[in-house]
């Protein structure tokens, strides 16, 4: 929950991988608060009432998986909005003039995007959840110590720079400071 709420603020996109874990960790807990208890939240070295909000918080999210059906996979709504702000911020930054880094990082980025979603057993995620995705899965690999080729490295190092941009203008359009009309 601290680490969310400081993600959120700082990085839209570390944010999302971060609660997509917390997901993934409440299914390998059997949707049980007592194992959640045992095997994560006992591990936080925090006051009581800190371990006391971080169990509410876990009790909170594990009943919106439960009521929003994603119990086996798939993302509760808070972070499915999340990808449509991103989708719709990053359409928004394709029609703007002004933003001519980010349109050629992004068609520097399109072929990955392009080889995943072909990949994808006709799933058809947006673009930017597409991304995420891929960055998360290379994130799980690593954490297995699973190889990785060459290729998935650099198309995943291509990913990163893109999402790293798309969070860093998401930021600044929460805070107001992202100009793209024409004044």
């Amino acid at each position: 929950m601290i680490i969310a709420r400081q993600k959120r603020k700082e990085n839209i996109v570390e944010y999302l991988l971060y609660m997509w874990q917390v997901e993934d960790l409440i299914r390998a807990n059997h949707f049980r608060m007592e194992e959640i208890e045992k095997n994560v939240i006992a591990r936080y070295n925090q006051t009581e009432n800190v371990k006391a909000e971080i169990r509410q918080w876990y009790e909170e999210l594990l009943e919106m998986m439960r009521s929003e059906g994603v119990m086996e996979k798939g993302h509760i709504q808070l972070n499915k909005n999340i990808i449509i702000n991103l989708t719709d911020l990053h359409l928004r930054l394709l029609k703007s003039p002004k933003e001519m880094i980010y349109n050629a990082t992004y068609y520097k980025t399109l072929p990955y995007i392009v080889q995943l979603r072909a990949k994808s057993n006709g799933e058809d995620l947006p673009e930017i959840e597409t991304c995420i995705s891929a960055v998360y899965g290379y994130v799980l690999l690593k954490m297995q110590g699973k190889e990785i080729s060459n290729g998935t490295t650099e198309a995943i190092k291509q990913i990163s720079s893109f999402l790293a941009l798309l969070a860093e203008k998401y930021r600044a359009d929460m805070n107001g400071e992202l100009k793209l009309e024409d004044d």
